[in-house]
């Protein structure tokens, strides 16, 4: 898990996964591609299947740019070893820099995208009310044998690894800051026992966007994020911002309360989840868990 500077305009501080946006130049370019077809992902994901390459090309690119992990190989049922040497840091910094995109990278270095090794854990999209939104989705993935992760991310000041469990708890003790989206994926991983599990299990995982909801109920603003109770909250119409439509974002002047360590309100950084991405299931070394770029990695998000 990473933590966000706290000069970031989104989710300073938080606790995070790896993760990014979407590369328009990732959609439609051809890559050489294992497991389950685009178009499998496009129905996977509900979106068209160009985009569902962008969102898949993204988790696997910012689990590399921000972990050193990377989920290809030189054949589709292969990936490559130690990812740690000066000339594939070369490539990695040319990719943070949108110098080189994804799939030009692939390409030149004949590898095989490893979708097979990715498993599609959730998607949450942030609420209307904040100046900034994304769409992310959340994956999950096991560590590669014979890589070795890096603390490489220009995003974060902190890099940690820690069981799911944990995680969790060490959220319920205030000790470390997290966005709706992260704590929800902690406490749905710590069910597993093992990674092989949890990799199953997220074939099964419902991908129903999750948007948190607000409602004006006896002189105040229920906010609510379906399925997840946790984070309701109860807020007085007075204090609530004003939603400006022809900007999409909250008026200037306008009041705002929240607790981002519960899942607070405008107008900070409420969900989405480590990214500006990415978002993803957090990992361990003990057991290979690792997370992948949604949003995700932390997850890959438009």
């Amino acid at each position: 898990m990473l933590r966000r500077h706290t000069s970031m305009p989104f989710a300073a501080g938080a606790y995070a996964y790896p993760g990014g946006g979407v590369d328009p130049r990732d959609d439609e370019r051809q890559v050489r591609w294992a497991g389950p077809s685009r178009q499998e992902w496009a129905a996977r994901l509900g979106v068209p299947e160009g985009d569902a390459q962008a969102v898949v090309c993204a988790a696997v690119r910012e689990t590399f740019e921000e972990a050193g992990v990377l989920l290809a190989g030189p054949a589709p049922d292969d990936v490559v070893g130690d990812t740690t040497g000066d000339d594939w840091e070369a490539d990695r910094r040319a990719l943070v820099s949108r110098e080189l995109s994804f799939a030009e990278f692939l390409d030149r270095r004949g590898l095989v995208l490893r979708s097979d090794l990715l498993g599609a854990w959730a998607r949450w999209i942030t609420p209307e009310f904040e100046p900034r939104r994304y769409d992310t989705w959340f994956f999950a993935a096991a560590l590669p044998t014979g890589q070795r992760t890096r603390d490489v991310s220009g995003e974060a000041d902190r890099t940690v690894w820690i069981r799911p469990a944990l995680a969790a708890a060490a959220y319920d003790k205030g000790e470390l800051l997290m966005m709706p989206p992260t704590i929800a994926t902690l406490r749905a991983l710590a069910a597993y026992d093992t990674v092989n599990g949890a990799l199953a299990g997220a074939a099964g995982r419902d991908l129903t966007p999750v948007l948190a909801e607000a409602r004006l109920r006896d002189g105040e603003v229920v906010l609510t994020w379906p399925g997840h109770d946790e984070f309701t909250k109860h807020v007085p119409s007075g204090d609530v911002p004003t939603i400006d439509k022809s900007t999409g974002g909250v008026r200037t002047g306008d009041k705002s309360t929240g607790d981002k360590s519960t899942g607070g309100v405008p107008t900070g950084d409420v969900p989405i989840g480590g990214v500006p991405t990415a978002d993803v299931p957090t990992g361990d070394k003990t057991t290979g868990d690792v997370p992948t770029g949604g949003k995700p990695t932390g997850g890959a998000h438009r």
